[in-house]
């Protein structure tokens, strides 16, 4: 009988369960009350987008670990079921994923989303928010900035579906 050797190759896969460091030198997600970091990027529509230009706004800054996977999905169609509202509450809306500009907009124009969904190729996004990756993907996390560019609340561990209606009770109970 021929032997043949196996051969056993371990792979390690680092998933993030720690808190990730933020550019701003603390770790973890960026809490309540922190000053939302001064980023910019640019959208599906090739359109440059800035969070320092929301100041006197709402805003709401949603990562998603990808396009087209069914929470992702789900989600981003659950924004654009509420979007009029937030417009009419005049609020500004960003989904960040490290997903491709091509990507983003093959995403958005598949389930007509209307909103700027940022492409974080370099992660700097997710590093200024402290939100971690877990095999090449984003956490599921949401900041609502409020119109004096501080973050008013952080929403982990969300239900996909339900979240852009709990975020819009959120920001309807804001003070004008």
């Amino acid at each position: 009988m021929l032997r043949i050797p196996t051969l056993i190759f371990f792979v390690a896969i680092s998933i993030s369960c720690s808190a990730s460091q933020r550019t701003d030198g603390g770790s973890g997600l960026l809490p309540s009350g922190s000053a939302a970091p001064d980023l910019s990027g640019v959208d599906q529509n090739d359109t440059a987008h800035s969070l320092k230009e929301t100041l006197g706004s709402p805003t709401v800054v949603y990562f998603y670990p990808k396009d087209e996977t069914p929470g992702c999905t789900k989600e981003a169609c659950a924004f654009r079921g509420v979007w009029k509202q937030y417009e009419a509450a005049g609020v500004k809306l960003f989904g960040v994923s490290k997903d491709t500009m091509e990507s983003h907009k093959e995403f958005a124009a598949r389930h007509s989303l209307s909103f700027p969904l940022i492409s974080d190729n370099d992660g700097a996004w997710a590093a200024a928010f402290g939100v971690s990756e877990t095999l090449g993907m984003y956490q599921r996390v949401t900041f609502l900035i409020g119109r004096d560019g501080k973050v008013l609340k952080v929403y982990d561990n969300v239900d996909p579906g339900l979240h852009a209606l709990e975020v819009l009770k959120d920001i309807e109970s804001l003070a004008p």
